[in-house]
């Protein structure tokens, strides 16, 4: 009895060891995701003085990855579902690689920006797939940690980006005298930011590598009728012979039942509902403000708190360091306290950074409370918005309409990425908010999203911890 139980612990030790290797291998995704939206950060400061840029040209630049994240995102829909999950972040690993090295040689703003494009290509496809494979090999009272790592690994490439980023570019200038400071500067204009961009190459490339060492999922492979090659998959990542065959067998009647009626599976009765939450849990996480804070961030904290520009690159460590930390809270909760109460606990706390930050804006009272307020802010966002929605979206689709439903769900969050991005510097620099709001208006809208986020989660979002993703087709039949 005592070498059974022994065996059987270390069967469990065995597959809980294989799922995590292979959750890390694709969180790897989510690394690049971070790396390859932050690097944009650092190296702008220098390509626009480089290149000689106007505001509109230096704009286009920085937000041209976002509308191939966008296209790269409906994509991911068509190609997880035809080519598998595996081969689409393969496609992508190409995609960061090619584009860490054309954005790094590029002689133009046109190079530039089609290289630029091609890296959001390859985070719309990861963005998508990565969550949605993870899910797929997780078991169900782990799956809230196991997809929170993606999260863990997008916050840990914005945090390691804004250190190299800073180290490239010397961002250190304590003891440089002024001509030392002029021969920096000059070396980052005309070649740091280049090494920048380069940079990516060593994770996009093991990216691409490992991914190679991971097999499919096995619901891409039920899907396609392969079910012995999905047995075996399951048999490495689940506990038992018994456990593996009973998944499988969820698996077929929830592709079974929905046979002879695929076209229309996304108007079928609770799919309306369910395609439309996580439509508006990928909003509400883009209108909150936490791209307006990162990618504006060192300009925030000038504004707030008095530094020169000088200090940008490392401003950007205060907001990477708290993101991180507070990842890891999410990442230990997420499975016990469960998606619904770190939502509501996480946006409160949103929305109160938010609305303290505003007010010493307001008051023109701007200080230390305001850097505690941002921080209270970001360490929210890491809680609860940030892992929590990829959780939910990688879980509450069925298996027929999963990878159309994620496609547009990720697309969304990608289109008011763009919009909050391009709309936050109008809004900042607008008349009504300089004159009447003191600089605070922005802050207020994102802190009343917030509010508008708590109010929809606790009165429309089921909670799903625990539940098999078969099991979760349940809540939507009675929508």
């Amino acid at each position: 009895m005592t070498t059974m139980t022994g065996t059987a612990l270390q069967n469990d030790r065995s597959h809980k060891t294989t799922v995590f290797k292979n959750t890390v291998v694709v969180a790897l995704g989510g690394l690049l995701f971070g790396y390859d939206t932050g690097v944009i950060g650092g190296s702008q400061l220098f390509f626009t003085e480089y290149f000689k840029l106007s505001p509109g040209e230096q704009g286009w630049a920085v937000s041209s990855a976002l509308y191939g994240c966008l296209v790269g995102a409906l994509l991911a829909g068509y190609l997880t579902k035809q080519i598998s999950r595996k081969y689409t972040l393969i496609l992508s690993a190409f995609l960061f690689t090619l584009s860490a090295w054309g954005s790094g040689q590029a002689d133009s703003l046109s190079a530039l920006v089609i290289y630029r494009i091609i890296g959001g290509l390859g985070v719309g496809l990861a963005s998508m797939a990565s969550p949605m494979y993870i899910a797929e090999i997780s078991p169900p009272k782990d799956r809230g940690r196991m997809v929170s790592l993606y999260q863990l690994a997008v916050v840990i490439g914005f945090f390691v980006v804004f250190l190299a980023t800073y180290f490239i570019g010397g961002g250190n200038t304590e003891g440089l005298s002024v001509a030392d400071i002029a021969l920096s500067h000059e070396h980052n204009v005309n070649q740091g930011w280049r090494t920048m961009f380069w940079s990516e190459l060593l994770p996009a490339v093991g990216f691409l590598l490992l991914l190679f060492f991971v097999p499919h999922s096995p619901r891409w492979l039920m899907l396609k009728g392969r079910r012995e090659e999905a047995r075996k998959v399951l048999l490495t990542i689940t506990d038992s012979e018994e456990e593996a065959d009973r998944e499988i067998a969820d698996i077929a009647y929830s592709l079974e039942n929905s046979q002879g009626h695929k076209a229309l599976t996304l108007f079928a009765k609770g799919m309306g509902f369910v395609l439309f939450l996580g439509i508006a849990l990928s909003v509400l996480q883009q209108v909150t403000g936490i791209n307006a804070i990162l990618y504006y961030g060192a300009e925030i904290f000038s504004n707030a708190l008095g530094y020169g520009p000088q200090d940008a690159l490392k401003q950007q460590l205060w907001l990477g360091a708290v993101n991180l930390i507070f990842t890891f809270v999410a990442i230990y909760t997420v499975d016990s306290w469960g998606r619904k109460p770190l939502l509501i606990t996480g946006t409160l706390g949103m929305a109160l950074g938010l609305g303290v930050l505003g007010m010493t804006l307001y008051t023109q009272q701007m200080g230390v409370i305001s850097l505690i307020a941002i921080l209270v802010f970001i360490g929210s966002f890491a809680l609860s918005m940030g892992p929590v929605v990829w959780v939910m979206l990688s879980e509450i689709f069925p298996n027929s309409i999963r990878s159309v439903a994620m496609s547009i769900a990720v697309a969304v969050q990608w289109l008011f990425n763009a919009i909050v991005a391009n709309v936050f510097p109008v809004v900042n620099n607008s008349e009504l908010n300089t004159g009447a709001f003191n600089g605070a208006l922005s802050y207020f809208i994102f802190a009343f999203f917030c509010l508008v986020a708590v109010v929809f989660v606790w009165r429309w979002v089921p909670e799903t911890k625990g539940k098999t993703l078969e099991e979760m087709e349940g809540l939507w039949a009675s929508k």
